[in-house]
């Protein structure tokens, strides 16, 4: 079954893409995970001035369910790419090269500076990328630069920055908006204002993962300290559903969006799929179990596409958003339907009643 769907423009192999991050942290793992069978990849964030990123061990954690012992949440505090741009530059020509047929999106962040956005958006375009997401939600690091979620928690700086990157971009621009904020749709459309044409959600839950009882450190510790981290894996997929179906249903219909957050299997995906989603984003749920779960998120979709006979992907996306409704709008569908059955009642006591013979004559007109 054909599983491509096009988005922006762009004809993605299938709808599974590789979220920015260690998934993609160089064009080696980016190949392995073409070559595997995913429909694209959004590569690590990139900067002008690597040297400024310093990542830190350990910087992750995780939580784990006190019965099973399974992974069901993941904090980590890894900064954005550390390798410098003119590498990532010649990595980005090679993987277009090698292969032409796979959507490859540059993740890009600078400083609140129109000229070194533009710079950089300038110099990773003439690359050959496909688009760009601009990471506006990073939840840690780099603050202290006003960057990553600095910018997408305000939105007036969220406009102009995308207006900054449209300016000068002649492929298309999604931003990665964070879900640190009440309301997300104000960001987003600030960045729609600005000239996206895709929203990215969500980047990671800003978290304490947990403190170590025996040190009385928290966690993931660092020279005995730390900082609060991204909280991922299965733990946010309801939270990440209600932001997608938020934003569909208050985004202007061109605007695609691209679903992220704990999505570790097929089921995890159409979800999104089925709220809004035209591409999902997969990051910790690779970390955990590997390039090869594409497979089964591939047959996963193929299946539940027959088995519900759905002829194209883009079918699925949105699906079940005209399900929801408003409190008030459900009080009164309950009413109605107590109604009907009560009456539903009322007439299968008359039945039992009554000598059928003698119901039916009644309900008889000749």
């Amino acid at each position: 079954m054909d599983l491509s769907i096009v988005v922006n423009g762009m004809t993605f192999p299938n709808p599974f893409l590789l979220g920015s991050g260690p998934p993609g942290t160089n064009a080696r793992v980016i190949a392995k995970s073409y070559d595997a069978g995913w429909g694209g990849a959004v590569a690590k964030t990139v900067s002008l001035e690597s040297a400024k990123v310093v990542n830190v061990v350990p910087r992750y954690g995780k939580l784990r369910s006190r019965t099973s012992g399974e992974v069901i949440g993941f904090e980590n505090i890894e900064l954005i790419s550390d390798r410098p741009i003119d590498v990532w530059l010649d990595e980005f020509r090679q993987i277009k090269k090698d292969y032409p047929k796979h959507i490859l999106i540059a993740s890009i962040m600078e400083e609140f500076e129109k000229g070194r956005w533009q710079e950089l958006t300038r110099m990773v375009q003439d690359s050959g990328v496909d688009a760009f997401e601009l990471n506006f939600s990073c939840p840690h690091g780099m603050t202290e630069r006003k960057m990553g979620s600095e910018m997408g928690e305000h939105p007036d700086l969220t406009e102009e920055v995308t207006g900054w990157v449209t300016e000068v971009s002649n492929i298309p621009v999604w931003a990665k908006m964070t879900p640190n904020i009440t309301n997300i749709k104000e960001p987003s459309l600030a960045a729609v204002r600005g000239g996206a044409v895709g929203i990215s959600a969500i980047n990671t839950i800003l978290s304490v993962i947990g403190v170590d009882l025996n040190t009385l450190r928290p966690m993931p510790t660092v020279e005995g300290h730390t900082v609060p981290g991204g909280y991922s894996s299965q733990a946010v997929r309801p939270i990440a559903l209600r932001m997608v179906s938020q934003l569909a249903l208050g985004l202007p219909q061109d605007v695609s969006i691209s679903g992220i957050g704990g999505i570790e299997n097929s089921h995890d995906a159409i979800e999104f799929m089925l709220l809004g989603s035209s591409t999902v984003q997969l990051c910790t749920g690779v970390m955990l179990h590997g390039v090869k779960m594409i497979d089964e998120l591939k047959a996963g979709l193929e299946k539940f596409m027959v088995d519900k006979g759905f002829n194209s992907v883009q079918e699925l996306v949105g699906k079940s958003l005209s399900y929801f409704s408003t409190h008030m709008d459900l009080v009164q569908k309950m009413k109605a339907a107590k109604r009907a059955k009560a009456g539903e009642a009322s007439r299968d006591n008359e039945w039992a009643q009554k000598d059928i013979t003698e119901k039916t004559a009644e309900l008889t007109s000749n």
